[in-house]
């Protein structure tokens, strides 16, 4: 039975799983605006961009392209579909994907499962990118993941598990920064939330539904946290 309630919390692997969340935490907040952490966030705005276009798949319309730039800004062409779903399926699927990362960095054999898929993932998307930075992204982290995995299943480097919590702390993290960038910092009127509170019927302003998705997204990452302790238990 799942130990819901964290009895005799906490073991050894649950104090590693903590303490390797708080530290891949501090590292990207710390090295948010360094070049270091680039390929990571194109890896996020990807993760975002393709939320976009499922939730558009989801509801029946038709993904013409996604574009992931350098300037870490992205685009999703799409036709048809429900708008008002598609508009806010960025951050939160960007931090519900997070979520689902953080849970899998907990087991080896899930790590492997979700960077298998992140790979396939990858590969499609490189067929249908409409710009060579997301080409050359696709490629690079393609292989970057390669590495990962051989130096895994070959060598006593066994980092496959923290990669992969690193990549959904990293997803969590940005979807919550990049809402208050986009609509408290620097107030862009084309983000998602500002498009979204004009074709929402609710009296919301898009710093209101920023908010909202703010609170949300970290709520996911709350949420992984217990699960992974749940899991670990």
């Amino acid at each position: 039975m799942p130990n819901w309630e964290l009895k005799h919390c906490c073991k050894h692997e649950q104090i590693v799983f903590l303490a390797t969340l708080g530290v891949c935490a501090v590292v990207i907040l710390a090295l948010w605006r360094t070049v270091l952490l680039l390929p990571f966030k194109l890896v996020t705005v990807f993760i975002h961009e393709a939320s976009h276009a499922i939730a558009c798949k989801l509801t029946c319309g038709h993904v013409e392209g996604i574009q992931v730039h350098a300037n870490e800004g992205g685009t999703t062409q799409t036709r048809g579909g429900v708008y008002w779903f598609i508009l806010p399926a960025g951050y939160l699927g960007s931090a519900f994907w997070g979520m689902v990362l953080v849970l899998a960095s907990t087991k080896l054999l899930s790590a492997r499962i979700a960077a298998g898929c992140l790979v396939v993932t990858l590969i499609v998307v490189l067929f249908v990118a409409k710009n060579w930075t997301l080409r050359g992204l696709c490629i690079g982290f393609v292989l970057f993941l390669a590495v990962v995995w051989v130096l895994q299943e070959t060598t006593k480097i066994k980092i496959l598990r923290y990669i992969i919590l690193f990549i959904g702390v990293m997803n969590s993290l940005f979807s919550v920064y990049d809402i208050y960038d986009d609509l408290i910092s620097r107030r862009v009127n084309s983000s998602d939330a500002e498009k979204f509170a004009e074709v929402c019927p609710c009296p919301c302003t898009g710093v209101g539904w920023g908010v909202i998705w703010g609170l949300i997204s970290f709520l996911f990452l709350c949420g992984a946290t217990y699960l992974g302790l749940v899991i670990l238990s």
